[in-house]
């Protein structure tokens, strides 16, 4: 059995203009999902100025919502408040050397294709090679040691750095300077385990940055979910170095940033616009019951 935490998030983004906008059409990826070790217990999305909003699955399964404005405005507010319990515990079973061939096998199925070939920000490159070859990262061993070593690896050897790539930066960028930020460590991480026939895919959501009564982060953070025989989807979080578990609280999965990033759309007018992204996560009065 495993102790359940309970967070409240509160997500705000705000979208500054030089100019009035026209309108604007966009797609909103925040709200947490209730799978997985993880209860939703309450969402609330909100706007100003406010607009019709229509809620929608996407293909991997995420909750979207869109939002039309279709009226001139100078500034767009979108506030995202949670309330998420989390009860996910790392695994403790072993894997055969064994379980490799069967996940290699499953690099021609259908249900995992998205997972196990290149996407747009987690591919092959020159520079991967280079960097795979330079630390002597492989698949040998237990599938969930080699990519808890992964994970290890690059958490030692990367350097957290805000501002030096942009969530849509490829990973040469870290690669060759060894500096990022989440994303970053993330598609590394994926690229590599997809290359060793590992189902990987990309995870958004949010993680306290410390253990106090309240915890303020800049925005949603991103680790990486990796498929494996009898264990199912298993969470390594390569910025932090450690496995995804009670502290980690999903939003959305994909292939890469691209298929979840929070807010994406298409303003009408407004010059240039600024994003401004506040992210508070406060662990509440944890739950007496526990989940088995």
């Amino acid at each position: 059995m495993a102790s359940a935490i309970r967070y409240e998030i509160s997500h705000v983004s705000r979208y500054l203009y030089a100019s009035p906008a026209r309108g604007c059409i966009m797609s909103l990826c925040l709200k947490p999902s209730d799978e997985l070790g993880q209860r939703l217990l309450r969402f609330e999305l909100t706007t100003a100025p406010q607009g019709p909003v229509n809620s929608e699955t996407d293909y991997f399964g995420n909750t979207r919502h869109v939002l039309n404005i279709h009226r001139e405005h100078e500034a767009l507010e979108i506030t995202a408040l949670s309330t998420s319990e989390t009860a996910a515990a790392p695994p403790s079973a072993s894997l055969g050397a064994d379980a490799w061939e069967e996940m290699r096998s499953w690099s021609e199925s259908f249900a995992y294709w998205d997972f196990t070939h290149p996407s747009a920000l987690a591919r092959p490159s020159s520079a991967l090679g280079d960097f795979v070859d330079r630390t002597d990262i492989r698949p040998a061993g237990d599938p969930l040691e080699a990519l808890t070593r992964l994970s290890d690896t690059l958490h030692r050897i990367f350097e957290y750095v805000p501002g030096v790539t942009s969530a849509d930066s490829p990973i040469d960028h870290v690669l060759e300077t060894g500096q990022g930020v989440c994303q970053d460590y993330t598609h590394v991480m994926i690229a590599i385990a997809r290359s060793w026939g590992v189902p990987a895919r990309y995870v958004s959501g949010y993680v306290p940055l410390d253990s106090g009564s309240t915890a303020l982060v800049s925005a949603s953070h991103a680790w990486v979910e990796c498929l494996l025989p009898g264990l199912g989807w298993i969470g390594f979080d390569p910025t932090n170095g450690r496995m995804s578990g009670e502290s980690h609280v999903r939003v959305a999965v994909g292939r890469d940033y691209q298929d979840v990033a929070p807010t994406r759309g298409v303003l009408l007018g407004g010059g240039d616009s600024r994003l401004e992204v506040e992210v508070r996560m406060r662990p509440v009065e944890t739950p007496t019951q526990e989940w088995v």
